[in-house]
């Protein structure tokens, strides 16, 4: 069924789908479903795709503001949810502005030193558990789409190896501090990293300099929580390499999940953009 699911996992009770936004936990929800798991949702308000919400009946579907963590807990509470599973980005600002925190949110923020994505996803998994829900690998039933090692699309450009391990380099120590998932590099220098703005912002920002051989090299984390945070490559980030001129993409082996992988390798044929794995 997926190799990212417990030993033990059992297809009969339900999961409850914590879904922001994008096309992540659509194809989540659709593999699961196909693997004859009865899958419930948690609509993130302002953040679920539409076209997901639709696809649930109103009683296997619930609201919650992001933030309001009891309320999530809640809704766990009455699907009798066995498992969870949180995929699909949340928009970054809504740390600064848009939070809808309840009470159980602020007594859980309250023990946090540091907040950042990572310490408060975090916690709210933790909160999960502690409620007797295991939540999953967010990379369940996701296997297919993990990106695999060596060339995926061959493009216009070739990538060569002492750039790529430049990059690769550049890319892992940004990570490991916490940064971001991606850089763009040319050459051997070094055009941006990836921060709290997010994949296509960081690109629109690296295609400025109009540098030649510009590699954007995605990877995970030294130390990734993948129960909610897993980098992910589709077409939104295939069309933002295009805009910025960006022929060439390094995304690491077992770790970075290419969504909608069939369509995303077509239109990177279609446009010469290098797709490549590789295994750090």
């Amino acid at each position: 069924m997926s190799r990212f699911l417990p030993a033990n996992f059992d297809a009969s009770r339900p999961l409850a789908l914590i879904a922001g936004k994008g096309n992540y936990p659509i194809l989540l929800a659709e593999r699961a479903r196909l693997s004859g798991v009865k899958v419930k949702l948690i609509e993130l308000a302002g953040e679920t795709a539409p076209e997901l919400v639709k696809s649930f009946d109103k009683e296997n579907c619930a609201t919650v503001k992001v933030g309001q963590v009891g309320k999530l807990l809640k809704a766990l509470k009455m699907f009798q949810a066995r498992y969870a599973v949180m995929a699909g980005q949340v928009t970054p600002g809504r740390l600064f502005r848009g939070l809808h925190p309840d009470l159980k949110a602020i007594k859980m923020l309250a023990g946090l030193d540091r907040k950042n994505a990572e310490t408060i996803f975090g916690a709210i998994g933790n909160e999960i558990e502690q409620a007797g829900v295991t939540l999953l690998d967010a990379r369940a039933f996701m296997d297919e789409d993990l990106a695999s090692d060596g060339l995926i699309v061959m493009g216009k450009q070739k990538i060569a190896a002492e750039h790529l391990s430049h990059g690769i380099e550049i890319a892992r120590e940004n990570a490991r501090l916490d940064v971001g998932q991606g850089v763009v590099v040319s050459q051997g220098t070094v055009l941006a990293v990836e921060a709290f703005e997010g994949t296509n912002a960081m690109l629109k920002r690296a295609g400025e300099f109009e540098a030649k051989h510009s590699i954007f090299i995605k990877l995970g984390k030294p130390t990734q929580d993948t129960r909610f945070d897993v980098p992910v490559f589709g077409l939104e980030t295939l069309h933002a390499m295009k805009d910025a001129g960006i022929k060439s993409a390094a995304l690491e082996a077992g770790s970075v999940l290419i969504l909608s992988s069939s369509k995303v390798k077509k239109e990177a044929q279609e446009t010469g953009i290098t797709l490549f794995g590789f295994k750090v």
